[in-house]
């Protein structure tokens, strides 16, 4: 599949399953139903998507998810779970280049890899951080 299909279509799933999400109190709360994604390929081309109602909001969103997708981008490990290896010492930061003040820290950036091998870099933000990447792994199945 082309990137830019896969990309495109990766986006256009999380859009489809996106009111399922929002119907849900605990992931609209903090950001009245702002999200966004973010999805970065191997070469470093981005594509994504906000949406929601107020602007601003969802521009810090969108900041979010990239910083999520970039992380992943960079490390090829989802995030939460990079930062805890380099605080257990399980691996160095400065492997990377990412300092711990530029560590996201939440969940929601994951790598992805579709069936027919295409590798994806993901960061979905907005709602909580297990329906952000709940989301994801969903419309990848969708995808394929």
């Amino acid at each position: 599949m082309k990137m830019k299909t896969a990309a495109e279509k990766l986006v256009q799933a999380v859009e489809k399953l996106l009111p399922e999400y929002l119907a849900n109190p605990a992931d609209v709360k903090n950001n009245k139903g702002n999200t966004a994604i973010c999805v970065i390929d191997e070469q470093g081309q981005v594509w994504g998507k906000m949406f929601g109602p107020d602007k601003i909001i969802t521009r810090r969103i969108y900041n979010i998810a990239w910083t999520k997708a970039s992380q992943v981008w960079i490390t090829g490990i989802k995030t939460g779970e990079y930062e805890k290896l380099v605080f257990n010492k399980q691996i160095d930061d400065h492997r990377f280049g990412i300092e711990m003040p530029d560590f996201i820290g939440w969940e929601g950036g994951q790598p992805v890899t579709l069936q027919d091998g295409t590798r994806l870099s993901v960061g979905f933000s907005g709602m909580r951080g297990i329906s952000d990447l709940d989301i994801v792994t969903r419309a990848v199945s969708l995808v394929e």
